[in-house]
């Protein structure tokens, strides 16, 4: 990996303490790159090649990201402004780490989801497929639709909320009331998704939407 130089004088220079420059260039992308929510960034920083020598500098140092990058692989330009001034390049690679909840153990189709059997671990985004969840209280109580094996991220895709022959709480509401009857699924749903049920006491088929585990709403 290349890093540009330019100004200094190898022979005579004085060194800048590398941990410095490193600890500079983490503060400074900390401070421009926003963490997600719940989340927070790696920030791994390539050696400067040991062979070159930095000069002191008089002023404070500056860093650049540049605005056209893709926010994983980024070059951060140093800039020493004083009258020797220099400049170099410092390849940096962002990791967004977000929290997933994952299985502890292989799991198989149809196993109640809680606290025993799943756990939060933090996971780099770029290596997440599908729409995770962050939180166990969002998910337990949930079924796994198929089986999974262990550390495998709890998804909408492979759990149901409301899984398709069980009992469910309808909730009817608009505004200024709610109505609560009960009622059976008539198929899988995950949080947000809109599913069929039958409707106990009157018979009648409704879709709903999936809000909570075994619980569905319709809007009126």
């Amino acid at each position: 990996m290349v890093i540009y130089l330019t100004a200094l004088n190898f022979a005579n220079a004085m060194t800048i303490d590398r941990d410095y420059l490193y600890n500079f260039i983490k503060t400074h992308v900390k401070s421009q790159i926003k963490a997600p929510e719940h989340g927070k960034l790696s920030i791994e920083v390539s050696p400067i090649d040991p062979r070159i020598s930095l000069q002191a500098c008089s002023a404070p140092l500056t860093a650049n990201i540049p605005e056209n990058h893709n926010g994983r692989n980024v070059n951060i330009k140093i800039v020493c402004p004083d009258q020797q001034s220099w400049y170099l390049f410092v390849p940096v690679k962002i990791h967004t780490i977000i929290p997933i909840v994952v299985t502890k153990r292989r799991l198989a189709k149809g196993t109640l989801l809680d606290h025993n059997n799943i756990e939060v671990v933090y996971k780099d985004s770029g290596q997440i497929r599908g729409t995770t969840l962050s939180e166990i209280a969002q998910i337990s109580g949930a079924r796994t639709k198929r089986n999974l094996s262990q550390g495998s991220a709890i998804t909408n895709r492979n759990t149901c909320f409301v899984c398709k022959g069980q009992a469910v709480n309808i909730v009817a509401s608009s505004a200024g009331f709610e109505i609560k009857s009960a009622g059976m699924a008539l198929q899988d749903g995950s949080l947000g998704e809109l599913i069929s049920v039958k409707n106990k006491k009157s018979g009648r088929v409704v879709q709903g939407q999936v809000s909570a585990i075994n619980q569905v709403v319709i809007n009126l």
